[in-house]
């Protein structure tokens, strides 16, 4: 059940894909094999609708989800704080997207292709534009979230 207070601070569509366009760090959870939660944070990019995270071809954020494709992600953008009186009246002047989803590796060649020349795009661009070659296209995992619900919400 959501807290009164946030039922008055939800971000609409365009302020959550705004934060996600933004933000240079996210965190995903996945599901380890032994039923906890994992939780790592990644560079990634919001495109087309999903969320798609760039790294090594094993570890273990991949073996968790190949075994189980539920994943949470997460960004937040915490602005500043809100002091007040005393100690205990501070509050945190932040914005945030949570999403629920299902995660997979992707394999097609071009739609990888295409996600890692929007990471350099977003976290390198003096190199956007810039060939890449094709055994790091080939080596490079790319894990795409499709998201099934979404939450944002912002205090100030």
């Amino acid at each position: 059940m959501m807290q009164n207070r946030m039922k008055n601070h939800q971000l609409r569509e365009e302020q959550k894909k705004e934060l996600l366009e933004r933000a240079p760090v996210g965190n995903i959870a996945t599901i380890s094999e032994n039923g906890y939660p994992y939780v790592v944070p990644v560079h990634f990019i919001y495109h087309e609708g999903k969320i798609y995270i760039h790294g090594l071809p094993e570890g273990q954020k991949i073996s968790n989800i190949l075994e189980n494709e539920k994943v949470c992600f997460q960004v937040n953008n915490m602005k500043g704080l809100i002091l007040d009186e005393g100690p205990c009246d501070i509050n945190t002047e932040y914005e945030s997207v949570i999403i629920i989803g299902t995660a997979a590796i992707v394999d097609d060649y071009d739609l990888k292709e295409i996600i890692l020349g929007a990471i350099v795009a977003k976290y390198t661009p003096q190199l956007n534009g810039k060939k890449l070659p094709e055994n790091m296209i080939k080596g490079t995992a790319i894990i795409e979230v499709t998201i099934k619900e979404s939450t944002g919400k912002y205090y100030k």
